[in-house]
């Protein structure tokens, strides 16, 4: 994955093809900004998890959401998470 900047989820979203308007990266997919434009993604080093609306986002049981959205198992432990090849 080296060649571009890991730490954005603008430039993964080009790259990948990521049908969303907006999207996060962390690198563990553990811990990122919250979204605020849907459909929105967040992605880590091997995929991403994408969600369609802000009630698909906000009423995921996976999803610990206040300043920071936590997400305990990382982004590649829940449903719909879209492994990308590196």
């Amino acid at each position: 994955m080296s060649g571009y900047k890991t730490n954005s989820g603008k430039n993964l979203r080009r790259e990948w093809n990521i049908p969303a308007l907006q999207a996060r990266y962390h690198k563990s997919g553990t811990w990122f900004m919250p979204l605020d434009r849907f459909p929105g993604a967040f992605c880590d080093q091997g995929g991403y998890v994408a969600f369609e609306t802000r009630s698909a986002y906000s009423s995921s049981p996976n999803l610990e959401i206040g300043m920071r959205v936590n997400i305990r198992t990382g982004i590649s432990k829940l449903p719909g998470y879209m492994r990308v090849k590196c």
